[in-house]
């Protein structure tokens, strides 16, 4: 009976072991499936990015303000580019006239103005000829409505509408002068600045614009 006793010991050691093991696995297992299937963000799950590296070629334009004259109207814009939410490559340098239109999925006016932006392309009644890039700035998790390419996409944004995502640093909205959201800035095909508007717009006013200073 004593010779039995150390071996039981050994025994039950050995099981006790081998549990923790096989306790560790699990639990490590669990943080896999957790961190594949939606322990983290959807968007990260889904394969999609929110922000991407910017690089920015040329002069920064000076903050938009309030006064009765823009001094980037008449200045060559800089050319911006990142990569969209798939990871493809987009830039601001126009081809033709163009409009970028920076919205944060946070800002209560752009979440007015995009559906106008989205019912404007569908209705065919937007200037022929026009380029629209969509920059998605000021991006934080910790702000309603996040991430925003699942705010876009529920608001059908238009597809053939290029969507840049910009740094967690602002970089692209800084390098055009955004002083608010919704923020356009029109470029002629050379890429000089014709406008800057801040806030929301209307459709008919934004035809006007755009009719008075790029001629579509």
């Amino acid at each position: 009976m004593n010779q039995k006793k150390p071996q039981q010991r050994d025994t039950g050691r050995a099981v006790w072991i081998v549990g923790a093991v096989i306790a560790v696995v699990i639990g490590v297992a669990a943080i896999v499936a957790i961190s594949q299937t939606g322990g983290g963000d959807d968007s990260e799950a889904s394969g999609l990015q929110q922000y991407s590296e910017i690089t920015v070629e040329g002069e920064s334009l000076p903050a938009f303000g309030e006064g009765d004259t823009d001094a980037a109207v008449g200045m060559t814009a800089p050319i911006v580019t990142g990569q969209g939410f798939t990871g493809n490559t987009v830039t601001t340098e126009p081809i033709g006239p163009t409009m970028l239109v920076f919205l944060a999925h946070w800002c209560p006016h752009c979440q007015r103005e995009v559906p106008l932006l989205v019912e404007w392309e569908a209705s065919g009644t937007m200037p022929e000829g026009l380029d629209v890039i969509g920059v998605a700035t000021a991006t934080s998790p910790t702000n309603p409505n996040f991430p925003p390419s699942e705010w876009l996409t529920r608001e059908n944004f238009p597809p053939l509408w290029p969507v840049l995502a910009d740094d967690a640093n602002n970089t692209a909205g800084n390098a055009f002068g955004v002083s608010g959201y919704p923020f356009f800035v029109l470029m002629d095909e050379t890429g000089k600045v014709v406008q800057r508007i801040s806030g929301e717009v209307s459709i008919d006013e934004l035809n006007q614009i755009i009719e008075t200073t790029l001629g579509l």
